[in-house]
């Protein structure tokens, strides 16, 4: 349940993973850097600790700070604490400098000065923070048995497809992010069949030991893939942006080597083969109508089990059809 607002606020009766983890005698702590995560937006739901990055600006269109080092010493302060680290914890530090507005950075070398350029410097300059944050965790007493995951919430559009930015659009450059685990006694190994952040939380629960409870999650645990147990077999992987007061609704069904996108309540669809077009700059929806027909009729499968959440403060999302207000 949500407010339905682009920086959307969500309802206190909607049962957040950390809430398991705390019912579980699990400590949670986070820091976060950016007003989308002041504690009235819900995201603080089910943690001990919520600290925010002081002195941030909040701009709707953009962001203006700069925020790495002082995340990454609240990082430090609350891992370095007994009191949060002494059990069982779970801890979660959203780093959010890689965002427009791409600042140069003095510790970092020039890559040039288009924006696609400063924002690899941006890159370079949070690798560097969770560089620091990652040697502090390799000095502590409990980091032998302490399983670290990094991934990213969105990529970044440079033009492609007419997109700049992020938050509106499903392509390959905005939804295909970086994904590792590292844990404990597990060896290395890739698993090169694609797999959505839908696994994130019962992957976490999991690692942690910890039940799903009486209402079990969608995703899946990647664990058993992780140890070997379980063979990492392809699955399809549903993307699911839902309207906002902001965005039109878009969703991508990716199963094989093709790529579907539909476009507001399926008003249209695109079609792409990521193995031969990695860039989805060849459509292939009127080139190969028997794909097209076969990812339509498996996508709408898969769409009958994603539940409509009407949004209980924006009265009218963008692209709503008429009639309908969500």
């Amino acid at each position: 349940k949500r407010d339905g607002f682009f920086f959307g606020t969500y309802a206190k009766d909607n049962l957040m993973f950390p809430e398991r983890l705390r019912e579980a005698g699990v400590r949670t702590v986070a820091a976060q850097a950016h007003r989308y995560f002041a504690a009235s937006a819900g995201f603080n739901q089910g943690f001990d600790v919520w600290e925010m990055v002081p002195g941030i600006k909040f701009d709707p269109q953009t962001d203006p700070n700069v925020t790495g080092p002082k995340h990454e010493e609240i990082a430090e302060r609350l891992l370095g604490d007994p009191a949060n680290t002494s059990g069982q914890f779970f801890a979660w530090f959203h780093f959010m400098d890689p965002h427009d507005v791409y600042v140069a950075h003095k510790e970092v070398p020039s890559y040039g000065h288009e924006p696609r350029d400063r924002y690899d410097g941006e890159v370079q300059f949070t690798d560097m923070q969770l560089g620091k944050l990652l040697d502090f965790v390799a000095r502590q007493p409990w980091a032998s048995r302490t399983a670290i995951v990094v991934s990213a919430d969105h990529g970044e559009g440079f033009g492609e497809h007419g997109v700049f930015r992020h938050g509106f659009e499903v392509y390959q450059e905005l939804v295909r992010v970086p994904w590792f685990f590292v844990v404990p006694g597990i060896a290395p190994r890739r698993i090169d069949k694609p797999r959505g952040h839908i696994d994130m939380a019962p992957t976490l629960l999991d690692l942690m030991g910890v039940a799903q409870g009486d209402a079990p999650l969608r995703g899946r645990s990647l664990v058993g893939e992780m140890l070997g147990r379980e063979p990492a077999e392809a699955r399809d992987v549903i993307v699911d942006l839902p309207r906002t007061s902001d965005n039109d609704r878009r969703r991508a069904l990716i199963s094989g080597d093709h790529k579907l996108i539909s476009f507001g309540d399926d008003a249209y669809f695109r079609l792409y083969d990521l193995k031969e077009d990695p860039g989805e700059r060849n459509d292939l929806r009127k080139k190969d109508t028997q794909a097209l027909s076969r990812m339509v009729e498996r996508y709408r499968e898969h769409a009958k089990s994603i539940r409509e959440v009407k949004p209980y403060a924006c009265r009218k999302l963008k692209g709503a059809p008429e009639g309908r207000d969500h």
